[in-house]
């Protein structure tokens, strides 16, 4: 498990690369301004991706309402390996994101898994690299970097 937490795009604004949230229909980071976001990067054949998703989905039902997390595919397949995934794995807070052009980690070079977090106000706190234990103490920290 890497430690590697990068804080220099610290202010940036979220990008508006355009994703499908779970019913298909297009949306940007902008439309979940408000409250703090957590944007994971990830993809069903990334073993590191997949070993962390069961404590960011905890941590996505200890957050809800506080913290938006979104898990967002980065698979060229989308909905096809996706869902399927999704399923099998049967978590109870993630919701299915897709960016089946994988703009995000393409237009950020970024490896999988990154995950960024972005103020109430769009943003960016700090961008970790590698697989996290969302669960753990040092990460409530980092978290609580985001208003």
């Amino acid at each position: 498990m890497t430690t590697t937490v990068d804080r220099s795009h610290k202010g940036e604004a979220a990008p508006s690369i355009p994703f499908k949230d779970p019913a298909g229909k297009a949306v940007t980071l902008a439309s979940f301004k408000g409250k703090p976001v957590l944007l994971n990067l990830w993809a069903t054949w990334c073993i590191p991706c997949i070993k962390e998703m069961p404590t960011l989905d905890a941590l996505a039902g200890q957050k809800a309402g506080a913290l938006q997390v979104l898990a967002v595919s980065q698979d060229f397949k989308g909905g096809e390996v996706v869902a399927p995934f999704f399923q099998k794995n049967g978590f109870k807070h993630l919701q299915p994101y897709l960016d089946a052009d994988a703009a995000f980690s393409l237009g950020m070079g970024a490896n999988l898994p990154t995950t960024i977090l972005y103020d109430s106000a769009g943003k960016e706190v700090w961008r970790a690299l590698g697989e996290r234990d969302w669960a753990g103490a040092n990460m409530a920290a980092l978290l609580a970097e985001a208003r």
